[in-house]
């Protein structure tokens, strides 16, 4: 049954990894490069330590412990445990995975750091802000970088989809606990019209975010056709 699962996971890497074209090496290259979204993350801070003032450092460094704990639990144990080749080291696929740039990423590939952090990040978001547009936002960036290691080479959708639950688990683990510790720095603030359901951050704050991400991938579109 397992090395039945693995040959179908290889069949649709294949499968996903062959859908090239010029664009998408230039645009998939670079939305999977954590430089591409600095700006993005200057706002995020920005946003939080504006809304919350003293109370920021606390989300912030919620979000810091989802990514430590996403990274190490999926680099640092899983990897070199499972010790599953990624699909550029794999002997059996030679000749068939298509790179980008020569890059061939690491020895061992399940689970995806990259997949779990970028997901991490996104649900701890979307539970921070709860906010529809910003949700749809930051969950198709995170699933567009995930499938970014598949275009590139270096992951099966298997080592995907175990990035993912990695990355969720770490988002809600901290979300919990800061809830739990720190619930000061989650409180509802009082409006004129009533309670701000969004964990005290306003309409505008998180419309400024959504604006900013959306405007980094519809940029990074454009610019990749040249």
């Amino acid at each position: 049954m397992l090395e039945e699962l693995i040959e179908l996971d290889k069949s649709i890497f294949l499968n996903l990894n062959g859908l090239r074209s010029d664009w998408a090496d230039t645009f998939m290259w670079w939305f999977s490069q954590s430089v591409t979204w600095i700006p993005v993350a200057v706002i995020l801070a920005a946003v939080i330590i504006k809304a919350k003032k003293r109370e920021s450092i606390w989300i912030l460094l919620a979000i810091g412990v989802t990514v430590l704990l996403a990274d190490q639990i999926s680099s640092g144990l899983i990897k070199n445990v499972v010790e599953r080749l990624r699909p550029t080291h794999e002997p059996s696929l030679q000749g068939l995975v298509y790179t980008v740039n020569g890059y061939v990423g690491g020895k061992y590939g399940f689970v995806s750091s990259h997949a779990a952090n970028t997901i991490g990040i996104a649900v701890f978001t979307m539970l921070l802000f709860k906010n529809r547009a910003f949700s749809v936002v930051i969950l198709l960036w995170a699933l567009v970088d995930s499938y970014s290691r598949i275009y590139l080479g270096v992951h099966y959708p298997g080592d995907i989809l175990g990035g993912l639950a990695v990355g969720t688990l770490s988002a809600l683990l901290s979300f919990f606990l800061l809830r739990k510790l720190r619930p000061k720095s989650l409180h509802l603030s009082r409006t004129s019209t009533g309670i701000d359901a969004n964990n005290g951050f306003s309409e505008p704050q998180i419309a400024l975010l959504t604006a900013s991400l959306t405007i980094s991938i519809a940029v990074l579109a454009v610019i990749s056709f040249f």
